[in-house]
């Protein structure tokens, strides 16, 4: 058996994909890179926004026709999946296997059955199920809870992935032993809301830390890196800021939702904050961490959204002066109360507002990036750049990082790099030794007037 897995989505897709491939490849399949050579071809969705539903469809279409031609055995697992509407399309494209986000274990009964299989349960086991190490990658996601028990109004994930389960602290750290085992140098913690980790059903789990406490525990393992994601506003504690202040191995790096600038509009997406109380958070960041880099969710045009409200969000901005920022017009997605209860504003104005907000966040994102030329900046080199003669990576804050390929540095890894130019999505540099001298370029590589277009790099989408 041949299978290929395309991902769409945020990180725990990402991880999700990588549980269901080891699987795989447990079974005794083959892992192949690309459609024509699979006879399994599993898809997992995104479904918190409209525009990764319309790029499933068109994927499935293309499946449905190659699989008119010869035998392919089509899945659609993730968020999606577990929606009416994605079982609708599921029915609509013919679908062979069809499983939720909380059913990725029953991938070996999926391939045993002779007819089409769907699961939709949230399996227990899941929550305590360590997947091997992936092989070959500084980097990993470690997954430490699933589901979510808040209720924002345009949000679908409670729905997709159920109700927030933290997994045991055990389990995490056995996980994170493989990773380090394996080569990993950077961890990033996975959760719908990791702030509320250990507080599931109201209740704090006995025995379990808080996530402060799971941070320490984290950043004592020997990992050269920790970082996490996503954060909530309403959980969040200064006890994290301090144990980010702390731990070494803790990047400097959080993002922190706010969705809206405006209190009106934040009451009616059910965040259950205001803007007082985030400012007071970012508040508690820097004084514990006055260099902190910080990023965001905002979501432009929400139902009901006024050009004041909006005004609101731009002085937000403003006040917390973002490094970096995921910015989303509202999109209405069935299942939602706002998609039940409010009216869409019209698309125009969305679009002009967004317009509005990415000048903004291009001017801060620049000027935060211009602070770092002259500095040098701990980089972790993920391998060849789209540009020949480029290595790409990216800082402990997360800022994407391309340089020249240099002697003592052709492999991936960690290195110090100073940084001698910006743009306000990329920085650009040369890697230095312990002395602060520059390395000499490799053989063929470009100098550092010669970058790479920044609009090449893409980072990975946010979770809900």
């Amino acid at each position: 058996m041949r299978a290929h897995l395309i991902t769409y989505g945020c990180q725990m897709n990402e991880y999700d994909t990588h549980l269901v491939r080891s699987q795989l490849v447990s079974l005794g399949a083959d892992i192949v890179q690309s459609v024509d050579e699979a006879d399994v071809v599993l898809v997992n969705t995104c479904a918190v926004r409209g525009k990764p539903v319309e790029k499933v469809r068109s994927l499935l279409g293309e499946l449905r026709k190659i699989k008119a031609r010869r035998p392919l055995l089509i899945g659609m697992m993730g968020c999606l999946a577990q929606l009416d509407e994605g079982q609708q399309i599921a029915r609509a494209f013919g679908v062979d296997i069809l499983l939720g986000p909380g059913s990725l274990l029953d991938i070996g009964a999926a391939l045993e059955a002779n007819e089409r299989f769907w699961a939709l349960n949230f399996r227990n086991d899941l929550h305590a199920h360590v997947p091997p190490p992936p092989q070959g990658t500084l980097q990993a996601y470690l997954t430490i809870m699933r589901g979510c028990d808040h209720h924002c109004t345009y949000c679908i994930v409670p729905t997709t992935r159920g109700p927030q389960v933290s997994r045991s602290p055990d389990d995490i750290l056995r996980e994170l032993d493989l990773q380090l085992a394996a080569g990993v140098q950077e961890v990033t913690l996975l959760g719908q809301n990791v702030n509320a980790y250990g507080v599931d059903q109201g209740a704090q789990l006995a025995g379990y830390p808080s996530f402060a406490a799971l941070l320490r525990m984290v950043g004592r393992s020997g990992v050269r890196r920790v970082k996490f994601t996503t954060s909530h506003p309403m959980n969040f504690t200064e006890d994290v800021a301090a144990a980010m202040a702390d731990t070494p191995a803790i990047c400097e790096f959080i993002h922190l939702p706010v969705q809206s600038g405006s209190d009106r509009v934040l009451r009616r997406m059910a965040r259950e904050y205001t803007r007082e109380q985030y400012l007071r958070h970012v508040a508690d960041i820097r004084r514990h961490l006055p260099h902190a880099v910080m990023a965001t969710d905002i979501i432009v045009g929400f139902p009901g959204e006024t050009e004041d409200d909006f005004q609101d969000t731009l002085s937000l901005y403003d006040e917390v002066g973002y490094d970096s920022a995921y910015m989303f017009i509202y999109s209405p997605r069935p299942g939602t109360p706002s998609y039940t209860h409010f009216h869409d504003l019209p698309r125009e104005v969305k679009t002009e507002r967004l317009g509005r907000l990415v000048t903004k966040q291009k001017d801060w994102s620049a000027r935060k990036n211009a602070a770092k030329v002259g500095t040098v900046q701990e980089v972790l080199l993920r391998g060849d750049a789209h540009e020949g003669g480029f290595l790409e990576g990216h800082t402990r804050g997360s800022h994407p990082t391309v340089v020249p390929a240099a002697h003592g540095a052709d492999h991936p890894g960690i290195y110090s790099v100073r940084i001698g130019h910006a743009t306000p999505h990329m920085l650009y540099g040369r890697i230095v030794d312990a002395q602060g001298q520059e390395l000499p370029l490799m053989n063929g590589a470009q100098s550092s007037q010669q970058r790479p277009d920044a609009a090449a790099m893409v980072s990975p989408l946010p979770m809900a």
